[in-house]
Parts: structure tokens; sequence; C-alpha cells
């Protein structure tokens, strides 16, 4: 009986914590792709010979940036 509630308090304490970290690293994760990996692949693109590919990724993601925030969107 003391096995099965320390078995379920166990899940639910570090399930709770499990999901909190999933959560945090999809915030980093998303922020290391937006921060290094997107200016490096569009840097990659433009130094391969691929301009005629990064420059409409990079005028889009601009165009979505602006439009987020000039609506206000982007800064809360």
């Amino acid at each position: 009986m003391w096995t099965i509630i320390f078995v379920f308090l166990m899940i639910a304490i570090f399930g709770r914590i499990l999901a909190w970290g999933i959560k945090a690293a999809w915030g980093l994760t998303k922020i290391v792709l937006v921060v290094v990996f997107f200016p490096l692949i569009l840097i990659v693109f433009a130094l391969s010979g691929l301009i005629f590919v990064a420059l409409p990724i990079l005028l889009i993601v601009g165009i979505v940036v602006l439009a987020k925030i000039v609506s206000g969107t982007l800064l809360h």
C-alpha cells in the first residue's frame, strides 16, 4: 500500500517537474533556433549561391516580424 502511494506521489511530483522542464526546453530551443540557426542557414544559403532562396525567406520573415511589431503582439 505504501509503495503504491509512494509511486503515485513520485509520478505526480516529478511528472509536473518533467512537464515544466519540457516547456522550458521548448522555449529555449525556439530561441536557439531563431537566434543561431536561422541566420546561419541564411548565411550558408547566400555563400553557396542560393541567394535566390535566402532573400525571399528573409523578406517573408522580416514582413512577419514587422507586422507583429506594429500590431504589438511580438513584445508581449
